[in-house]
């Protein structure tokens, strides 16, 4: 059997029901027996990291939100099923009953690209922390010390936090996830 040419669609979705829309995505086509015409049921997303309580806590968010990427041949009746998939507002790109408007190859090699490049960069995080700020370690020897936030480094998420020990301010630099606000 020959290979199906595909292309890249844009189907809107109700806004935070991607991951939803595409598991019904995904078991429509089964149901339907057209997996040979939908190869691909992509939701770009973007890993976040927040630093809540003192715990780096991960989130995953949608980086296009409401919009799901198919790689399909939308021959016959697969841009119906597609459509009539519940939270499914239609293809990006179409004109009232008009046909699908795929993507242009350029156009996906930079989502797909800039999903990738999400994938592997570095957790970003905004500073939770100002100067000035009060904050208690909560690792390392001096545990339980509290300290006035001197310097922050972004970069290295470093910060300089001066503590009295035996009645002496002391210099220390600790990590971002070494130290807690003060309650």
């Amino acid at each position: 059997m020959t290979e199906i040419a595909k292309k890249w669609y844009v189907v809107r979705a109700v806004s935070g029901k991607e991951k939803k829309v595409k598991e019904q995505i995904c078991a429509e086509v089964s149901r339907s027996d057209m997996e040979n015409y939908v190869s691909q049921v992509l939701i770009p997303t973007e890993k976040i990291f927040q630093i809540r309580n003192g715990k780096k806590i991960s989130k995953e968010r949608s980086f296009f939100p409401g919009y799901i990427l198919i790689e399909a041949a939308l021959t016959g009746e697969v841009a119906h099923v597609i459509n009539n998939v519940n939270g499914v507002i239609g293809f990006l790109g179409t004109e009232k009953g008009g046909e699908p408007v795929p993507l242009r190859l350029s156009e996906v090699n930079r989502i797909l690209g800039t999903v990738d490049d999400l994938a592997e960069r570095e957790e970003e995080s905004v500073v939770p922390f100002v100067v000035g700020e009060i904050v208690k370690v909560s690792d390392g020897p001096f545990n339980s010390f509290s300290g006035i936030i001197e310097e922050i480094n972004e970069e290295k998420k470093k910060l300089k936090v001066m503590v009295k020990v035996f009645g002496r301010n002391t210099p220390l630099e600790l990590g971002f996830m070494q130290v807690e606000k003060e309650s």
